[in-house]
């Protein structure tokens, strides 16, 4: 499980964004969005690190937790 913080995830459709380019890096993985913390939590992928580079290439601001 990680945690990716997304800055520019600042309401239900930039959510739904952040999904759907998780979904298109990683199909396997299953991810949960919170806007209130602007974050996602993604179970299932084997690189997170790739996966944020994904979500940096779509245009989010993402970076792991932790």
């Amino acid at each position: 499980t990680s945690t990716i913080l997304i800055l520019n995830m600042t309401c239900g459709g930039c959510a739904k964004g952040v999904l759907a380019s998780v979904a298109a890096a990683a199909p396997a993985a299953r991810a949960e969005s919170d806007v209130a913390s602007r974050s996602v939590v993604v179970t299932g992928v084997a690189d997170p690190a790739g996966l944020v580079a994904a979500l940096r290439a779509d245009g989010w601001n993402a970076t792991l937790a932790g």
